[in-house]
């Protein structure tokens, strides 16, 4: 079964490089991002989990765990961080699954069930496993962006989703297109005028269904 926006996570036991951890618990109270990629000692993912390396405190002030997910194993993932760390000159300090059955990559539907990794493998044969899942407190999946072999991921603009989705959690407000923080946010139309203007102040009627309010506090 696809995993959609608003879907629960499965509770997952899973094996990293800094122990084992039932996903929930890890996630705990905090917002999560998972990424994932198809072989340890590839080029394009070596440059992107150095960038999640380096963004280690952009990730802390939002509240947010990172977790790396490969379909190698665990003496692997040890080894390949020291060729992160030497190219990125940051520590990887975030623990990454050793998926070598596939458990994680199938159960969030990454990879069909019936697939399996042949002797002599490439990354070519699991390279749909190149997706970032953003997850929310309530272990529920708020964002996926899945990427092809050849395209590195840009991990600002995964922040700049975090950022939005946690502007927006829980309250009646979208952001726009190309939104950065303390920009104008979008009431949703759940409120009308009077309600809007209540809860967050003075609008900016564009039109009677997009109506701008300052960024709250």
């Amino acid at each position: 079964m696809a995993l959609r926006i608003n879907d629960e996570i499965p509770n997952l036991h899973v094996v990293t490089d800094q122990g084992e951890f039932d996903l929930h618990d890890w996630i705990g109270d905090s917002w999560a991002i998972l990424f994932s990629h198809p072989k340890d000692f590839t080029p394009v993912c070596t440059t992107e989990f150095g960038a999640v390396a380096q963004l280690a405190d952009e990730w802390a002030k939002r509240g947010t765990k990172v977790m790396g997910i490969s379909v190698d194993g665990v003496e692997d993932h040890k080894k390949w961080k020291g060729d992160i760390e030497k190219t990125a000159g940051a520590a990887a300090g975030f623990p990454i699954v050793a998926d070598d059955d596939l458990k994680v990559a199938k159960a969030l539907d990454m990879l069909p069930a019936e697939a399996y990794l042949p002797d002599g493998r490439t990354p070519a044969d699991s390279a749909t496993v190149r997706v970032v899942f953003i997850i929310g407190p309530d272990k529920k999946l708020k964002l996926s962006m899945t990427y092809p072999m050849t395209v590195g991921r840009n991990f600002a603009e995964v922040l700049r989703a975090l950022d939005g989705l946690q502007r927006t959690y829980e309250q009646p407000l979208a952001t726009p297109a190309n939104w950065e923080v303390g920009q104008d946010v979008i009431v949703a139309t759940a409120l009308n005028d009077e309600q809007a203007k209540e809860k967050y102040g003075e609008l900016d009627i564009r039109l009677p269904y997009l109506r701008f309010a300052k960024n709250p506090g």
